[in-house]
């Protein structure tokens, strides 16, 4: 009788031990990459992830994280040590940029839209009207002070079968060749 409460409850450990390792980790913005959303004019776009990680997603990309940071530095390009260092700038300054351009381009009304602030790169992410100006939307964003790179990771139907993003909803689902 006590062999089997024994192995009953080394069965539950073993049991145990399996779920936690397989547990969903949490997604968290480990490198403080500014996230935002800045429009809502169009229902049921979904919610991109964003910079949101697991803790092995963030260890897997940390030595290339790092490299493609500090290049930019080694290279001249940068006037900081690491073109990380440019995203809380560049987060003020898109705002203002955003601000000026929505006469020209009425973003605000034709789209709902994050955007991720990483290495100096804008990445544009969620869905736009058709019609929508996404040429000069993305070409007059990308005249923000300090910004090297837009990537334009937009749709136009928010029930789209793939995207160009990852989502908050279904973070492993794949993507389509995404714009980075």
């Amino acid at each position: 009788m006590t062999r089997l409460i024994e192995l009953r409850l080394a069965c539950l450990l073993v049991c145990t031990a399996a779920i936690q390792a397989h547990a969903e980790q949490p997604r968290v913005n480990r490198g403080h990459d500014p996230f935002f959303q800045i429009s809502r004019a169009i229902s049921e776009c979904p919610t991109p992830l964003g910079p949101f990680e697991t803790e092995k997603e963030w260890l897997d990309d940390s030595h290339y994280r790092i490299e493609r940071g500090n290049s930019c530095w080694i290279e001249g390009r940068c006037r900081l040590s690491n073109a990380y260092l440019y995203d809380a700038e560049i987060a003020e300054a898109v705002q203002r940029r955003l601000a000026n351009i929505n006469y020209a381009t009425h973003w605000r009304e034709q789209s709902t839209l994050w955007l991720t602030l990483q290495r100096r790169f804008i990445y544009v992410e969620g869905c736009v009207a058709p019609g929508f100006d996404k040429r000069t939307f993305l070409a007059e964003l990308a005249k923000t002070a300090d910004v090297e790179r837009v990537i334009d990771n937009t749709i136009v139907d928010p029930h789209a079968a793939q995207l160009p993003y990852r989502t908050q909803a279904n973070p492993d689902k794949p993507v389509l060749d995404p714009g980075n």
